[in-house]
């Protein structure tokens, strides 16, 4: 049986079990992940991208931003919004929250998403633990700490470490 076990807990503040599971690689998907790292190191690399219709998250924004800003004391970036997007495509197709571990891939039954910031060397991508169960406030809060954190070169291993998912906005640096 696949069942979920709990992992150690990699903040205090995270309550609840963080339930992963195990499954064994086919001899086929093994092939497959084998070759896509050997293709990763001598091939070029093909990104594909699709637009999204930001108008109603833009005109959602613009009602909200004030009285969000009052009531929170944080502004409302487009930052969360998209992080409680890609929670929610996450909850829906687990493999992309997976990750291979030897001969195992790994479904995380929790959600902890990197969010590329920049630092003064560069992006860095700070992980924000168990998204799922934060509030817009709350992620906008940890984004603008993480960013702090990054400008005065004051990141841990730990808040590097450990991300299902990545999303960046290379937006700040001209591309699409």
């Amino acid at each position: 049986s696949h069942e979920m076990v709990p992992v150690a807990k990699q903040q205090e503040e995270v309550s609840g079990e963080r339930l992963e599971r195990r499954v064994p690689m086919t001899r086929l998907r093994a092939r497959i992940a084998e070759r896509l790292v050997q293709s990763q190191q001598e091939a070029a690399i093909l990104t594909t991208f699709n637009e999204v219709n930001m108008k109603p998250v833009m005109a959602l924004r613009a009602r909200y931003k004030d009285a969000f800003e009052k009531q929170h004391g944080v502004r409302l970036g487009f930052m969360s919004f998209f992080v409680q997007a890609s929670v929610e495509a996450l909850k829906r197709f687990p493999e992309i929250n997976a990750s291979v571990d030897g001969n195992d891939i790994v479904y995380h039954g929790f959600y902890d998403v990197g969010v590329a910031v920049s630092g003064p060397n560069g992006l860095v991508v700070p992980i924000i633990r168990d998204a799922d169960i934060q509030s817009i406030s709350d992620i906008e809060k940890s984004i603008i700490d993480y960013a702090n954190k990054a400008r005065e070169n004051s990141l841990t291993i730990e808040d590097i470490t450990g991300g299902t998912f990545t999303i960046s906005n290379g937006g700040v640096f001209g591309s699409m």
